[in-house]
């Protein structure tokens, strides 16, 4: 087969000169081309199996810059103060400009240079990767005691029991607060939203141009290796993602700023802050380099004319007469083949972009007319539901729930969830392949895929730690503590009200926000060989006035944060076997002509309906199990303390009920713990 030719209807157009230089060297013997002088060009970039590397590559690095937030998420909300509805709203808004662009992919797909869009978007997407990272140079260092006075070395003085009378001037957060510093904030978080919708849009040209390129032009019995390949690499992205939030969230965020004698946290301190910012910087710079070859892609080349040898020798034996006839396309009459061509997709290239638009309604409603393509997309939206929000606050969730780092549990997701995904989805297809499913086939599979992975999920509903019992917090009615509801034993204390310095008294594993609450006057730091330890003594508020250890108290049941992950990673991979299953009962669900339009259609419904909403759904859940927020210029900021057995088992009472009415000051709604 030739080069491809213009739009429907119109003659055959004249090669350009890449498309010359290639063809040069394919009817030459030896492969070399007669000599030319416009033939300058070097045919290494006019090779599909380079661009089938170059483009795995590229969607590798790109999901794995679009994964990074999610792995990072909870350190984004401690150190901008934001809310899990808030971040999870950031994480949407990727989908938010790649969903108001994607629709129009099908009208310039033949139209433009294809390889060079491709480049253009990863280049804007690496660009948004950057953008991500300016709030980290535009914000001051992070300061994790913020009642600590500028001129005061943090964790020393301000945190402990002073009288009123001989306390120093404490700082509170509030008293800092000007339009100056609210400005500041909303433009950071501004900044964020803007970079996370630039990611979505560079993205739009990547995936669907470079999966037309590889099927225009590779051998028609390579190309479904070629995207499979594709698809495996791909797939590799999000693990990435999280093995790199891991590794950079060990490191202090501040690590281009120390403070003269460094810091006193440790990775275990819940005030803890990763250097999430460099995550991008890596995976911003990956992006770029993986979009430079495309700049020497031809807009088109010669069609791949050879199969692959090994695939040839396996097909020689497992050949059957259903892929014979599948693969004769040589049997049907030029007016069949003309008539089964004129759909929608076809046609679309010699449309205006008013004429598109007008008639892209008309057959949205006659494919959403199928009853299987129908039932078949709405069972995916609620499947992409809970694996977007699932993907967003996993690593959160783990946090809370377990008591461990947030390195910690992004290597968990890392290593086994997302390999348990790709495991899935390729069970999936072979299970299809081997056993030559039908569409009953197809939908028993899943079927049956869904319902295991509903048994192996119940038990996920009793695997979790109880809720840490926090002085003064556990008992109460108000998410934000008051004075009067701390014991009497620090009324002659002037602690802040807005104070974060958690302490823990081993003996009774009760907690105390700050040293102050605890009724503690004086610090003690204890040298080790590998750490010092920081321990606060003469503490009025705790049993025997022992001393309390600076820090959380760590949790009785961390260990069975694995146990619960695997059962997760089984789950997943269950549900993952309903992928391939799913796509074929779309794809033969609808008349051939159709199908390119029915699954962009279903992308969309995927995104509209359940990753753009999803993750907002799942952070007001997680907000209304919070127990204590923190304060920031008198509004909700981030949340300190969550009710672990509410954050597993999801409150039954629609979400408006209380993230609607709550106050920074005040829940409406009350609470007791278990």
């Amino acid at each position: 087969m030739g080069p491809r030719i213009g739009p429907a209807g119109e003659g055959p157009q004249v090669p350009d000169k890449e498309t010359k230089a290639t063809m040069g060297t394919e009817n030459t013997p030896g492969g070399k081309a007669s000599p030319d002088p416009q033939d300058v060009r070097p045919s290494v970039f006019h090779n599909i199996k380079l661009f089938v590397l170059c483009h795995s590559l590229l969607q590798l690095a790109q999901l794995m810059i679009s994964g990074y937030l999610k792995s990072s998420i909870s350190t984004v909300e401690k150190r901008f103060g934001l809310s899990s509805q808030t971040s999870g709203l950031l994480v949407s808004f990727n989908e938010v400009g790649n969903t108001a662009l994607i629709v129009f992919v099908s009208y310039f797909g033949s139209r433009v240079h294809r390889p060079r869009m491709i480049g253009y978007g990863a280049i804007l997407v690496a660009l948004a990767g950057l953008l991500m990272t300016l709030p980290h140079f535009i914000s001051e260092p992070y300061r994790y005691d913020n009642t600590s006075p500028e001129d005061m070395p943090q964790d020393f003085k301000a945190s402990l029991c002073l009288p009123t009378t001989s306390a120093p001037a404490r700082t509170h957060s509030n008293g800092n607060c000007s339009s100056y510093t609210e400005t500041r904030h909303l433009s950071v978080v501004g900044i964020m939203f803007v970079a996370q919708t630039l990611l979505g849009v560079g993205g739009v040209p990547i995936q669907p141009f470079g999966i037309s390129y590889i099927d225009d032009f590779a051998h028609n019995s390579n190309s479904p290796l070629y995207l499979g390949i594709l698809f495996a690499v791909t797939m590799m992205g999000p693990g990435l993602a999280f093995g790199l939030g891991s590794l950079m969230l060990r490191l202090y965020v501040d690590i281009n700023q120390m403070p003269e004698g460094g810091i006193s946290l440790t990775i275990k301190d819940p005030r803890w802050v990763g250097a999430w910012w460099l995550g991008f910087l890596i995976a911003a710079g990956s992006v770029a380099l993986a979009a430079i070859p495309y700049f020497f892609f031809p807009k088109e080349m010669p069609k791949e004319k050879h199969e692959l040898q090994f695939r040839r020798k396996v097909l020689a034996v497992t050949d059957s007469p259903a892929r014979k006839d599948k693969d004769s396309p040589s049997k049907q009459s030029p007016g069949e083949s003309t008539k089964k061509q004129d759909g929608l997709v076809q046609i679309a290239p010699n449309l205006t972009v008013i004429q598109f638009i007008k008639v892209f309604p008309r057959v949205l409603l006659q494919t959403l007319r199928h009853p299987i393509f129908l039932l078949v997309v709405l069972s995916q939206v609620c499947l992409s539901s809970m694996a977007a929000g699932m993907a967003t606050f996993l690593p959160k969730f783990l946090e809370r729930q377990f008591s461990i780092t947030a390195s910690y549990a992004n290597l968990l997701i890392g290593c086994l969830s997302f390999p348990s995904v790709i495991v899935g989805i390729v069970v999936g297809g072979v299970l299809v392949k081997r056993l030559h499913l039908g569409p009953v086939g197809c939908g028993a599979l899943c079927l049956l895929g869904m319902l295991l992975c509903l048994f192996f999920s119940l038990p996920l509903f009793f695997i979790g730690c109880p809720s840490h019992q926090i002085a003064g917090i556990t008992h109460q009615t108000s998410a934000q503590p008051r004075p009067e509801l701390f014991p009497s034993c620090m009324e002659v204390c002037s602690c802040p009200s807005d104070g974060f310095n958690p302490v823990c008294d081993p003996s009774t594993r009760v907690e105390y926000i700050t040293p102050c609450h605890a009724g503690c006057s004086s610090q003690v730091v204890q040298d080790a060989l590998d750490k010092s330890q920081v321990f606060y003594t003469n503490c009025s508020c705790v049993a025997e006035g022992n001393p309390v250890m600076a820090g959380s108290c760590d949790s009785t049941c961390s260990h069975l944060v694995v146990p619960f992950l695997l059962l997760v990673s089984l789950g997943s991979a269950l549900a993952c076997l309903t992928h391939t299953p799913s796509f074929m009962l779309i794809l033969r669900g609808v008349k051939k002509e159709d199908k390119t339009l029915a699954v962009g259609i279903q992308f969309m419904f995927l995104r509209i309906l359940a990753w753009m909403p999803s993750p907002v759904i799942h952070g007001s859940a997680i907000d209304t199990t919070c127990v204590h927020w923190a304060l920031s210029c008198g509004r909700r900021a981030v949340c300190r303390y969550y009710n672990n057995d509410l954050l597993r088992n999801r409150p039954s009472e629609p979400l408006g009920s209380e993230t609607g009415r709550a106050s920074p000051g005040h829940r409406a709604e009350s609470k007791t713990w278990r």
